[in-house]
């Protein structure tokens, strides 16, 4: 892994000549049908759809996203919000209306045996990805947020320890489109990660580059 930072790519400002909205309310349509997965615990959670460049690919819902009816909508999704409402200036209510959040799995996978909830398996993680694919295919983002581990080894398609990604703006190939890459830690309270370090330093410094990044400025101009 290098400590390069990725040159920023161009940003294009906006989908021209298509509906992104419509796109993503029929690949939603699919995405709340699909009950592909016995072991996961619906209901599949999505946000709305929002036209932007900017993705952010979590891992699962919690057990309380389903009932809520969003992503990031407990605890560690509190934590998140105020890393971008310090960092960047946006608070919950703009994040939601600025950045698509996608996840890994869209179900609930459960709870672990040894506690704590339960890592998605990679037969649900295959079935899954379709739907991200959808979402890319749609969006055709400049920006993507990997948070957490099992996000960013999907993203990067490979594994390693956070502090080889977070702190970083990498440019690679990803769902056959080019994109920035900034990952961020997951914000979960049972983490002390990002709150010691050298993660503490390493997240202030991706959330500069996230803050840097010209589609995030594009966003927090809309």
């Amino acid at each position: 892994m290098t400590g390069q930072h990725a040159r920023p790519s161009r940003l294009v400002a906006s989908h021209k000549g298509r509906d992104v909205l419509a796109e993503l309310r029929v690949l939603h349509t699919k995405l709340d049908a699909c009950r592909a997965c016995p072991n996961m615990i619906g209901p599949v959670v999505h946000g709305p759809p929002i036209d932007t460049r900017i993705l952010l690919v979590g891992q699962a819902p919690g057990p309380h996203e389903g009932k809520i009816g969003r992503p990031f909508a407990w605890t560690a999704g509190k934590t998140l919000f105020r890393w971008f409402e310090e960092a960047v200036g946006l608070d919950e209510a703009a994040f939601r209306e600025r950045i698509y959040m996608t996840a890994v799995a869209r179900c609930f996978p459960g709870k672990a045996p040894g506690g704590g909830d339960r890592r998605p398996d990679p037969g649900e993680i295959a079935r899954c990805k379709p739907f991200v694919a959808g979402e890319v295919a749609i969006l055709q983002p400049d920006l993507v947020l990997p948070v957490g581990t099992l996000a960013i080894e999907q993203v990067f398609g490979t594994k390693g320890p956070l502090t080889d990604f977070v702190g970083e703006w990498r440019r690679i190939p990803w769902m056959q489109r080019e994109v920035d890459v900034i990952a961020l830690p997951h914000p979960s309270g049972a983490s002390t990660w990002h709150r010691t370090e050298p993660g503490k330093t390493l997240l202030a410094r991706a959330l500069a580059l996230v803050a840097r990044h010209p589609a995030l400025r594009e966003a927090l101009h809309r």
